[in-house]
Order: structure tokens, then C-alpha cells, then sequence
């Protein structure tokens, strides 16, 4: 079907283009990261020499000045190639924004280039081991003594945990019983920094190349110019960038939907059972239809939201229905496809299982499916 996006010829040839970065940069080397745990810097590298990284920065940071709709490419080829634990799009689209619009411009001079050159690479501290979804819970504390902030606390589940230079912590600066939208505060912490701690990378059944690890912060003294913003506004900050981070997870979940289905349907033409290709049973022809049209309508819900946030509309709501109702989908779709490959799917030689274990965490991170139906249900009032 035709997208609703409305991609130009520019779009398309970008596009092409980091297909074949792509092929050539990761190639069939991506078991060997899954098996270290951790993506080589030098593709970071790769990335920011090519321009595929923070394209939509301004041209005296370095970038290209480009639309958003490249960073929509970026995301959509990376998880259809099957390489979702390089977090490049958490870089370019999560992370990095928090910098880009709630730093001084001194602080953008400083930090942003690195950022488009590859050279420096980003994080964000939100989580904890009692507080997730649930961001008010946070209780990592950031109390200033003269010209510094000094952070004491523990972060969890940090994607890009050791490769990051730069992370962007959430931390307490009020008092325990000030309302969290008045006593949180960002701070961008820096490698190196005394009192800033790694623990070793955090093993899971997914997203295995992603390098995953808990953050320690032990009397962690940073300069008070790194404080990203207004002291106090943290929460409100976070609240206001979490639309795009939830479309990129939904977006991205899209895309391997989309891409497996694919892969499915060319192996089903091809495997054959009792003397006759998988696909001229019914059973299979039924169950691709029944995935093709969730599949199809994702699609119709994702380009819908694109075009919105594009336009600078408030799509808060829907983007947590798209996360909740499109990542549950890409499951869903990875499962039934993984069984028609039948002991094959459960082999990592075939890249549907690489599908199908990296799927189960985006109903997870960024906001649970259950938080974000909670969060659609007060926005109607119930």
C-alpha cells in the first residue's frame, strides 16, 4: 500500500543510500556484537562520518539541517535489518533533544557536535530498580554545594550504559515531599566524572548487542553548568519529549513487523510440507492474512502519528496508544511468524528469532503496554 508520508525524492535516495551503509557497515557481523554484548565504537563512528547521526541538528553544530523524516528512515532501516540493539535512534531522537532544547547554547557548542561526529555518544537515566514506568518514584538525589551539583543514586537498565560519554540523569533536587513535577532536575553527566560508576553489562534474552548496564552515582561531583535547564522542571521536561520517544519505539516495532511478515511470507512459498509449499495451506494463508491486515493497519495508525508530530501537533495521547497498541502488535506478528518456521525459527541462524526475542521488550521499556493504557484512560477523562 501507498504511504501516507509523503517522502521526497531526497527521502527515497537517503534512504537507498544507508540501505547499503547499512549492508556493508553491519553486513553479517551482528551475531559477533550480540555475543560481546556491546556494538564497536567504530561503527559509531561510521555512523557520524556518513551523516546518519543527528541529521536534524543545525549546520553550526555540524549536522544537515534535515527534516525529521530522515530520522524516521534511520529507525525504520535499522529495525528492518534486524539490528535493533544498535541504539542509534535513542541517540538521535531520544536523548539528544533533551540537549538541543533545554541546554544553553553554550552547552549545545559543547556537547552537540561530538554528538553528529560520533565521537561522543548519549544516554539517558531515568529508570531505577524501584522506579520505572512510574518516573515520580525516582529517588537519585542531586544536592548543589557551591559551584557544583553532587548526584547520589542508581540507575538501571541504561541502553548504551558503557558506550556513553555524555548521560542525561534524572535526579531529585527538592525536598522528599515536593510534588515531582517542581523537585526533579536533568543533569548531563560526563565520562570520567569522580563518583561515576558502570556495573558490568546486563545479560537478556533480547536486544543482546545492546549494552545495557546499571549507573552508580557515589557523592558524583559535576560542575553546576551542567545542569540541563531549570532547576525544578526536570519532570516536565521528561513528560514533554516522551511523545517522540514512544513514537520511535512504536515506529520501530513497526517496521520489524512489517519486516518479518516478509520474510515469512517468502519462506512459506518456499518450505515445503507433505509435497506442497507451506503457503497453499489454509491455516497459513489465514493466519498471513489475519497478520498482514494488523500489520497493514499499524502502518495506516504510525504514518497517521508521523505526519502529526511532523506538523508540531500534540499527539500525546495517541502515542501512547501506538506504543502500547503497535509494539503488543509486532509481538504478536514475531510469535506467529517464528511458528511458521517451525524449528528453524527457533534457530538463531534465521534471523526471525532474532525477531522474535528483541520484540518482547518494547511492550517494556519506554512505559509499559499497562502504563500506557492507564495514561490513554485519564486523557479520556475515566
Amino acid at each position: 500500500m501507498d504511504r501516507t508520508v509523503q517522502f521526497s525524492e531526497g527521502h527515497v535516495i537517503f534512504r537507498e543510500s544507508f540501505r547499503r551503509f547499512l549492508a556493508k557497515e553491519i553486513g553479517d557481523r551482528y551475531p559477533e556484537w550480540e555475543k560481546a554484548g556491546i556494538v564497536p565504537r567504530e561503527i559509531w563512528k561510521k555512523f557520524g562520518d556518513n551523516g546518519y547521526l543527528l541529521p536534524w541538528a543545525d549546520e553550526k553544530y555540524g549536522g544537515a539541517g534535515a527534516d525529521w523524516l530522515y530520522s524516521v528512515i534511520i529507525i525504520e532501516e535499522i529495525a528492518r535489518y534486524g539490528a535493533s540493539g544498535l541504539f542509534v535512534p535513542l541517540h538521535n531522537d531520544v536523548v539528544a533533544p533533551y540537549i538541543y532544547t533545554y541546554g544553553t547554547e553554550e552547552q549545545r557548542q559543547r556537547w552537540i557536535p561530538g554528538c553528529v561526529t560520533g565521537d561522543t555518544i548519549l544516554a539517558v537515566a531515568m529508570t531505577e530498580p524501584e522506579a520505572g514506568s512510574d518516573l515520580a518514584s525516582i529517588k537519585t538525589t542531586a544536592k548543589r554545594d557551591g559551584d557544583s551539583w553532587v548526584l547520589n543514586g542508581q540507575k538501571t537498565f541504561i541502553s548504551n550504559g558503557h558506550l556513553s560519554d555524555l548521560v542525561v540523569v534524572a535526579a531529585r533536587t527538592g525536598a522528599a515531599d515536593t510534588p515531582p513535577a517542581q523537585s526533579m532536575s536533568l543533569f548531563v553527566v560526563e565520562r570520567g566524572t569522580p563518583g561515576f560508576s558502570r556495573g558490568e553489562l546486563i545479560k537478556k534474552i533480547g536486544l543482546k548487542a545492546q549494552d545495557t548496564a546499571e549507573l552508580f552515582f557515589d557523592d558524583c561531583r559535576i560542575p553546576a553548568s551542567n545542569l540541563l535547564g531549570v532547576e525544578g522542571q526536570g519532570f516536565i521536561y521528561l513528560m514533554q519529549k516522551l511523545q517522540q520517544e514512544r513514537l520511535v519505539c512504536a515506529l520501530a516495532s513497526q517496521a520489524a513487523a512489517e519486516r518479518g511478515l516478509e520474510l515469512t511470507v517468502e519462506y512459506v512459498k518456499e518450505r515445503k510440507l507433505f509435497n506442497k509449499p507451506l503457503s497453499k495451506f489454509q491455516n497459513t494463508q489465514f493466519l498471513i492474512a489475519d497478520l498482514a491486515s494488523q500489520v497493514t493497519a499499524g502502518r495506516c495508525f504510525i504514518d497517521g502519528l508521523i505526519n502529526n508530530h511532523v506538523a508540531g501537533r500534540d499527539v500525546t495521547m495517541e502515542t501512547c496508544m501506538a506504543k502500547y497498541w503497535v509494539c503488543e502488535m509486532a509481538m504478536h506478528v514475531a510469535d506467529r511468524c517464528l511458528q511458521l518456521f517451525g524449528g528453524y525459527g527457533y534457530c538463531t541462524e534465521y534471523i526471525i528469532s532474532r525477531f522474535f526475542v528483541d520484540a518482547r521488550i518494547q511492550t517494556i521499556y519506554a512505559g509499559t503496554s499497562e502504563v500506557m493504557k492507564l495514561i490513554v484512560s485519564r486523557y479520556m477523562g475515566l
